[in-house]
């Protein structure tokens, strides 16, 4: 006698599959296009080329369409398949870490448009040290979309580590535009946006280091254990000034209310 149940089983879960196939390459695809748009913006700003910035500015669009797209195949997937365990970590993972990408591509945009006024403006020196940082953190975006794809919890660990790396530079870069300004009233206007965009450089890697811990807990059902790595200190951070008076560096300062 045929099993036909069985038979249909099969069927929904390769349905099932196929399906959940199909949002993690959206994931991935999303991850690709926000690693360029931040690769894009450093260099638009390297090159100090307002038309790429705009390029990059137009094309967050793209990425804000692709995270809808996601959103609905997901909730619709939810609401069909009703799945449990390891697939229903796998749905929301791939929900949440679609967020922190899209975060990612409006951190590359809030860059490109800082560019728009670097170019209208005279260069500084530590201009030259944003690319170090943003290179960073794509390594660390790349990382994290691996550990995605191989589903490897001690990858996404690893990455997890970097964050700190992010901080560090943040908080030498920090340090250093200040001092410019302090020294040169006139590099005020250029370290200000600067330090925008490091701040933003920063939070990409925030927001991968969270992919990590999403994928983490995918693949184990268990969260990082431990608190999460940070080497910014730049809100204790005292500079000192020509005059040899001491002023605390206070980050809060440099918010992203001005964004």
């Amino acid at each position: 006698m045929k099993v036909i149940p069985a038979m249909g089983h099969e069927h929904i879960v390769r349905s099932f599959d196929q399906e959940l196939e199909t949002i993690n390459g959206s994931v991935l695809r999303m991850g690709g296009m926000a690693e360029a748009q931040l690769a894009n913006a450093v260099d638009a700003l390297s090159r100090r080329d307002p038309e790429r910035a705009n390029r990059v500015i137009a094309s967050d669009a793209r990425i804000d369409e692709l995270e809808q797209s996601i959103n609905e195949t997901a909730v619709s997937l939810l609401a069909r398949r009703q799945p449990m365990a390891n697939d229903l970590r796998a749905i929301v993972a791939a929900l949440k870490i679609a967020s922190d990408i899209e975060r990612i591509g409006d951190y590359a945009k809030n860059i490109a448009k800082r560019v728009q006024t670097l170019t209208q403006i005279p260069p500084v020196p530590p201009a030259h040290s944003v690319p170090h940082m943003a290179n960073l953190a794509q390594v660390i975006i790349k990382e994290v979309l691996d550990a995605y794809v191989a589903q490897d919890a001690e990858k996404a660990r690893r990455a997890w580590m970097r964050d700190a790396e992010v901080d560090e530079m943040y908080t030498s870069l920090f340090r250093e535009l200040l001092t410019y300004m302090m020294e040169d009233p006139r590099a005020i206007t250029p370290c200000t946006h600067l330090l925008f965009v490091a701040k933003n450089i920063e939070r990409i890697g925030d927001h991968a280091t969270n992919i990590a811990e999403l994928i983490y807990y995918q693949v184990t059902g268990d969260r990082m254990e431990g608190g999460r790595p940070k080497g910014d200190d730049s809100s204790f951070q005292v500079v000192e000034q020509p005059d040899e008076t001491k002023v605390e560096a206070d980050e809060s300062a440099v918010t992203e209310a001005g964004e």
